[in-house]
Formats: structure tokens, sequence, C-alpha cells
């Protein structure tokens, strides 16, 4: 696997696409409450959906999407209305990255899941109920396509088709610019917060 963590800016996305089906998937379902034990988010990826992979993987149904040899290396999850709800663990997307996606389209998204996504650097791109379908119908197909998602232009495209998509106002600068990195601007800016800090009083004793 490359570099789970991102940085800087984020221009394009490509990969393999891996689809799940169903509304209302929460972050216990995407990674189960036991697993919020850990120390470290170290090995999350193996643990993401564990228990509906194992209930799967025994059944008739065959290979839990997570499972299917081909999805292996998946870069994309297709998914549909609100996903991501419940709790507001930061663990799911933690989870999710480490196993290897890097974004996410849906129908919805609960909105702190959103939110911890961005932070990770993992676009979370809403598209209409008409285009999911047709992107999980692809996705799904035998030849296993590649997907591109260019968040320049706004589009997401696969065997030379292109449709286009939107992210929430003011979320495509930030990908774009790399200011969702938190960690990244701090690092850039240190010799001005270092400036910053030796004029607060509170930390230097200049009230004494």
């Amino acid at each position: 696997m490359d570099n789970i963590f991102p940085s800087g800016a984020i221009t394009k996305i490509s990969g393999k696409a891996v689809v799940l089906n169903g509304n209302d998937i929460d972050t216990d379902r995407i990674i189960p409450a036991r697993f919020l034990k850990c120390v470290s988010f170290d090995g999350l990826g193996a643990q993401v959906f564990a228990d509906d992979r194992k209930e799967l993987n025994k059944g008739a149904a065959g290979f839990h999407p997570f499972d299917q040899p081909e999805k292996q290396g998946a870069k994309f999850l297709f998914t549909n209305q609100n996903f991501g709800c419940g709790s507001s663990r930061e663990h799911a997307p933690q989870a999710l990255m480490r196993w290897g996606i890097r974004a996410v389209l849906a129908e919805s998204f609960a909105e702190i899941f959103f939110g911890n996504c961005l932070a990770l650097g993992i676009p979370c791109v809403q598209v209409k109920q008409t285009l999911i379908l047709e992107l999980q119908a692809l996705a799904n197909e035998v030849t296993n396509p590649n997907f591109v998602l260019d968040l320049a232009s706004s589009s997401i495209s696969s065997e030379g088709c292109s449709w286009a998509i939107e992210l929430e106002k003011g979320i495509q600068p930030m990908f774009l610019s790399g200011r969702w990195d938190g960690t990244a601007q701090l690092v850039a800016n240190n010799e001005a917060l270092n400036k910053t800090a030796a004029a607060l009083p509170y930390l230097n004793n200049l009230w004494a």
C-alpha cells in the first residue's frame, strides 16, 4: 500500500472502486466499538466492517465487498444515503483510509463523518441517486474499471465517460490549495507561530 497519509494539495485521485450498497451505514458498522480501545489507529484498516464481513463471509452470499480479491487496493468507495451516521468516532474514516480508501461518493453523508474525512484528506462527494447507481453498476462490471476523480475540473471519469460532480461549497479550494491539512499549515507557518507565542504575556511572564 502507498503512503496512507496524504498531504498538501489533492487535485486528482485514481483507482478502482468498491461498492457498498445500503443506506444509513453507521460508524459502528464501519468500525465496531470494541476496536475503539486501541491506543493508536494502526491496524484499524484490517478491521473495517469487521462484523459485516464476518457475517457475510460465512453465508452463501459470498465475499463482503471489502474482501473480494479483485477489489483489494481500491481507492474509491461508492455507497448510498446518510453514510457515516451514528457516533462521531474518528476511527471510522481512519479505518477506511488505512484499508486504502481515498475518496467516498454517496448520495449523502452524516455531517461529523464528513468533517472527520476532510481532516484526513478524504474527499466526500455527494451525488444524485441516479449517478451513484450508474457508478456502482459500472464499478461492479467484470472489467473492474479504473476511475479518476478530478477535483480541479469537478468531474469523475471512467471507461471513456465523464460525469460532473459538485463538492460542498468551500471544500474544493481547501483540497486544491492544501488548506484541508491543518498540521501542514502549522508546520509551514512555524516561524510566525513562534513569533506570536513569544509575544504572549501568559507564555513569557511579561506581566511580572
